[in-house]
């Protein structure tokens, strides 16, 4: 005896058996028990959602007459009359369907159209039903129009499309319309199980999850899908061959690489792609697994107590974990990021190399890197020391040059004095000079910079907050936290700081600098208040930026070779050209 398919063998016979679609059940139910039928209806949906099955048992409802052959219009068809065993093996010669895909021209409709004068031979009804009407001819729907919305009392159209867009509004006006919904997951598994316990196929519970994931929302493609996964398994559903069938990513991938990303460590990123390409599972497959697991964290994040819908989960360890490493904002700016990665993996020639680019604009785009990358160079630096002298980046050399009698008067002035330069002064391997008429030295002083009132209580905090930085024990806003913080007070179990935004201020941001002072020796509860601040570490990194900026322009300033030049040839350093190093 042939094989016959899952999607074909549990095929729904009667509305009972219909999975997913209790709006359409419902209504249709009621409508054949109280006797309000409709003459032509509409049903629409994405594929294997079940527009021909509602339709087959909407036929056999209108034709059914009963184990006892007494039966009339119902909602429970029997199943066992000539009527409902003819529609299930589709040799009911009141019931025609009709694929538009394939017979989308005027004449076929007509040919149709001409049964409608003829009285149903076997059964109350008849039934035309029409899939994928929205393939008909405009010439087509123009020839049905009449009929459809005048038909005999014992004609019914049944309408099937996945476009209700295309189908003109003429006959969207003549119909009932039904939209079937594509099916949940958690639908299509529980189904998935149920139809694998009848076979006596053995599954685990991630083999299901992953094929009714991998259905998106169609029962008949999920049956498919076990079809080929018992095939594939020799008769078993495991989860590692259920992978390698559909080329999914197991989600210890995807963990790995959000608790990289959460820590920054881009070789573990890079590390982890080049294992997906090795491999060869799919690049989509992984931004669409990274966007599910950033989803969940988000909801955990925002509601730690939510419902899951699965109890027994083995993940929900590792999503709490990273809910609570990686901040709220940081979640939903990778989550984005993932979503406009995996619609531009098809304009990229190699997808892997793609998804190593999306990789890394996670990692350079995380707000850490944002709000702390300005401060970085400068927190290695102790307060207590001095910045060392910075050197002087070269200045670009214009086409313009100075006359030659200039050149030989500064030559034999060079050759006659002696040249005074520290040791330490920085070089100045090249220098813009502009030409104007030789006057006074532009040697503007500098503005001088505002140094930051000091207090023992902001010296302390001041090289906390950089130990704590320096072993990366805060990020993102609770980085910000501690910058922008001024120590106000301390005893030995409290400590009082200050903030000027109140959106720093958040139970969360201070409860994780608390907890980063405990794990570096400081046991404290934190009280944060919002008021003016006068000495924050940022103001004191800002203070010796400007310093070092300060620095550097009066020792070019100052140094005889730039002076001489000035002096000889007019010329004039360009603004902003002069940055510490």
């Amino acid at each position: 005896m042939s094989y016959l398919v899952l999607a074909r063998k549990y095929r729904p016979r009667n509305f009972s058996e219909m999975v997913g679609q209790e709006h359409v059940v419902q209504a249709l139910s009621n409508a054949l028990a109280s006797g309000r039928l409709h003459h032509a209806y509409l049903f629409t949906g994405t594929r294997g959602v079940g527009k021909t099955t509602v339709s087959r048992i909407l036929a056999k409802s209108l034709n059914c007459q009963g184990p006892d052959g007494q039966g009339t219009i119902t909602a429970t068809p029997c199943g066992v009359c000539q009527a409902c065993t003819d529609i299930d093996s589709g040799r009911f010669v009141d019931y025609t369907e009709l694929d538009a895909a394939s017979n989308r021209g005027v004449d076929e409709v007509q040919t149709l159209l001409e049964q409608a004068v003829y009285k149903p031979v076997q059964g109350r009804f008849k039934v035309f039903m029409i899939d994928e009407v929205h393939m008909l001819t405009n010439q087509a729907f123009n020839a049905m129009l009449k009929t459809l919305e005048e038909p005999p009392d014992y004609l019914k159209f049944v309408l099937a499309t996945t476009d209700p867009q295309k189908v003109p509004v003429t006959v969207l006006s003549r119909c009932l319309q039904f939209n079937l919904r594509p099916m949940a997951p958690e639908t299509i598994r529980e189904h998935l199980q149920k139809v694998l316990q009848a076979e006596g196929v053995s599954a685990d519970a991630v083999s299901l999850k992953l094929l009714a994931r991998a259905a998106r929302g169609s029962m008949r493609d999920a049956l498919s899908l076990a079809d080929q996964a018992i095939a594939f398994g020799s008769g078993q559903l495991q989860e590692a061959l259920v992978r390698q069938m559909l080329g999914s990513v197991d989600r210890s991938y995807v963990f790995r690489l959000l608790d990289a990303l959460a820590r920054g460590d881009a070789k573990t990123v890079v590390q982890t792609s080049q294992e997906l390409r090795l491999h060869g599972l799919s690049a989509a497959s992984t931004l669409e697994e990274m966007s599910a697991v950033l989803q969940r964290m988000a909801v955990l994040q925002a509601v730690p107590d939510a419902p899951d819908g699965d109890d027994n989960d083995p993940e929900q360890a590792d999503l709490q974990r990273l809910a609570a490493l990686m901040p709220p904002d940081e979640t939903q700016l990778l989550y984005s990021i993932c979503l406009h990665g995996r619609a531009e993996l098809g304009l990229a020639p190699d997808e892997y190399a793609a998804l190593t680019m999306v990789l890394l604009r996670l990692l350079t785009f995380k707000p850490e890197a944002r709000s702390g990358a300005a401060e970085k160079k400068t927190l290695k630096t102790p307060a207590a020391e001095t910045p060392p002298l910075p050197t002087v980046q070269p200045l670009p050399v214009l086409p313009t040059t100075p006359s030659a009698a200039h050149l030989q008067n500064f030559k034999e002035k060079q050759a006659l004095a002696p040249v005074h330069q520290a040791q330490d002064a920085p070089v100045i391997e090249s220098i813009q000079v502009i030409e104007q008429p030789v006057g006074e030295l532009d040697a503007t002083p500098v503005t001088p910079v505002h140094q930051v009132a000091g207090s023992p209580d902001g010296d302390f905090w001041h090289a906390t907050v950089q130990s704590l930085i320096g072993a990366n024990a805060v990020s993102a806003l609770v980085r910000e936290l501690a910058l922008q913080s001024q120590l106000v007070g301390r005893d030995s179990d409290q400590w009082l700081l200050r903030v000027e935004r109140e959106s720093l201020n958040q139970g969360g941001n201070r409860d994780r600098l608390a907890t980063a002072l405990a794990a570096a020796g400081w046991p404290v509860t934190l009280v944060v208040e919002v008021g003016r601040v006068t000495d924050s570490p940022a103001r004191r990194i800002a203070a010796a930026a400007a310093q070092a900026q300060l620095d550097a322009e009066k020792t070019v300033l100052q140094d005889p070779l730039v002076q001489t030049l000035m002096r000889e040839f007019a010329a004039k350093i360009v603004p902003g050209s002069i940055q510490p190093v």
